[in-house]
């Protein structure tokens, strides 16, 4: 189940790219920090999983 929640996380942080980048074109604040939020979340859940790896 690691490697599908690696993507997973990877999808939200990418997907928080997009959301942040549509938020900046479109001079959306609230959009840019839904962006932001999805990113950072991402990134924690990848070093869970990185940390998890560690003790494999």
């Amino acid at each position: 189940m690691g490697l599908d929640d690696k993507l997973k996380n990877t999808a939200e942080e990418k997907i928080g790219e997009a959301k942040e980048a549509a938020g900046k074109a479109t001079d959306n604040e609230d959009l840019e920090a839904e962006g932001k939020g999805d990113q950072a979340k991402g990134a924690i859940k990848q070093a869970g999983e990185k940390v998890k790896d560690v003790f494999k």
